[in-house]
């Protein structure tokens, strides 16, 4: 029986490990839960698991994790804003099952020193594809990571055809539900960006040997290739159950989690090469995270402030991404990474992507 404390619990990846855990009793004992904003929500699902410490909002999550006894916590907040409890689940010595990119990306090298070999457990759909398949070499035989990408919404359009994009054709995701952020996120392909960065950190390859490739049917979550020309794919419907269950009990499965593939229908699955000039964010993600320090955190703070102007038509959809480079160019890292710093650097490329887009 695993003890887990889900962070985000109202949201999307909250929701769906509040079902996994529910339909495996035996398992899995929820024995604390956190939202950000969400109160009624909140109480109602303490209620219904009898789930006596709650918490509301990044603060009182981070002091949960750090108080209630749990084998494993689930972060499923919602932007950097999870740093702290990120770093509060590692230090506590519990399992951390992963699914606030942000955090490890902003945090960078902090998260790392913090983690124990094997705490940190993935939870995006990718990175638990890649974790399953790592499991079939070693490290010094993998030649390269290839992460999936759906193409979002506008895949086959130029940079010219995207220029006039609306929130609500962002939003019309082809085969994920997701919220807000992360689907915008996926629509720019800075969600890709993240995920390179991301996977950078978890798995310690170099980011030359990470490739981003297009798959639209998104059944193949992402694969390793191997020195001797073996590639290793994972593939399942679009479900996030069965990455969450994994992270939740890594590295068992949950048995009836997801449903299996339907090997007697006919399908194809295509995979096409990253249109870098008209989604130039992967790109911009591996020169952010090669020069390390505080850029990551800024490329994503800065994008965050760009999403939320193009949803309340402040900012073209294109002026997400240029604006993530023009703040990212006027960084200048401090002199030492500590959890303060990172922090400032945040406050400043917001304000500064606030500048930029009030100027656009």
């Amino acid at each position: 029986m695993r003890r887990i404390i889900v962070l985000g619990s109202t949201g999307s990846i909250g929701t769906q490990a509040l079902d996994v855990i529910r339909a495996n009793p035996r398992r899995f004992e929820l024995v604390g839960i956190a939202a950000g904003s969400n109160a009624e929500m909140l109480a109602d699902q303490a209620e219904a698991f009898q789930v006596e410490h709650t918490a509301l909002g990044a603060v009182d999550a981070e002091q949960l994790v750090r108080e209630v006894e749990a084998d494993v916590v689930l972060n499923a907040i919602t932007g950097s804003i999870g740093l702290g409890s990120t770093l509060a689940a590692l230090e506590s010595g519990r399992t951390l099952a992963l699914a606030n990119k942000e955090s490890l990306i902003v945090g960078g090298e902090l998260v790392l020193a913090a983690a124990a070999k094997d705490q940190i457990v993935p939870v995006d759909s990718e990175h638990s594809a890649l974790a399953q398949a790592l499991r079939s070499g070693t490290h010094a035989e993998v030649r390269r990571l290839v992460v999936t990408a759906s193409g979002g919404p506008f895949r086959g359009r130029s940079r010219e055809e995207m220029q006039q994009v609306t929130p609500q054709e962002a939003l019309a995701h082809p085969t994920w539900d997701m919220g807000r952020m992360v689907t915008t996120n996926s629509a720019t392909l800075v969600n890709k960006g993240l995920e390179v960065i991301e996977a950078h950190l978890l798995f310690d390859v170099a980011y030359d040997d990470i490739e981003v490739v297009v798959h639209p049917q998104s059944i193949v979550h992402s694969m390793v290739e191997f020195i001797d020309g073996s590639t290793i794919a994972q593939a399942s419907p679009p479900d996030m159950r069965l990455p969450i269950s994994l992270g939740l009990d890594w590295p068992n499965r949950v048995g009836g989690v997801g449903r299996p593939l339907d090997w007697t229908q006919a399908t194809s699955w295509a995979f096409e090469p990253l249109d870098d000039a008209a989604f130039p964010a992967v790109d911009l993600a591996k020169a952010v995270g090669r020069a390390g320090a505080t850029f990551p955190a800024v490329y994503n703070a800065a994008n965050e402030q760009a999403v939320d102007a193009f949803h309340e038509g402040r900012l073209p959809f294109l002026g997400i991404v240029d604006t993530i480079a023009r703040v990212v160019d006027a960084h200048e890292p401090p002199p030492s990474l500590t959890v303060e710093s990172l922090a400032d650097a945040e406050a400043w490329a917001r304000r500064k992507a606030d500048q930029l887009i009030a100027q656009a």
